[in-house]
């Protein structure tokens, strides 16, 4: 069983910078696609970011290209979405997620494929 964790939520300034983590437990991160996702109150949940089991590949939301980056460490067990020039818009709870994908080093796109997911970390972006 894969159990994940976010941290690194926080208030902030429009135009500021945060680092969320997400820490797995139970079993290694090796072979399992990772993903960010969000949702903000009254709205869908939303990709925000994915990245492939290797870290070969990454794919960003429009909304957030240019300004997020997603990483993993598979050494520590951690995937990190580094957020710059945040804007309000932003704002939302923000969900880490797993998903097991042994013969394929790609990258998962849908809440609908992954098996995993932490609880969320809240950020809130002030103007």
């Amino acid at each position: 069983q894969v159990r994940l964790e976010e941290s690194g939520g926080a208030s902030v300034q429009a135009g500021d910078s945060l680092r969320l983590a997400c820490a797995s437990s139970g079993r290694a991160f090796s072979f399992y696609a990772m993903g960010w996702f969000r949702q903000a109150p009254g709205k869908e949940r939303e990709f925000v970011a994915a990245i492939s089991w290797s870290g070969y590949s990454t794919y960003y939301s429009d909304a957030v290209e240019g300004r997020f980056t997603i990483s993993r460490d598979n050494t520590k067990n951690t995937v990190s979405l580094q957020m710059n020039s945040l804007k309000p818009e932003d704002t939302a709870v923000y969900s880490c997620a797993a998903k097991y994908l042994p013969g394929s080093d790609v990258v998962v796109i849908s809440p609908l494929e992954y098996e995993y997911w932490g609880q969320g970390t809240q950020v809130t972006v002030s103007s």
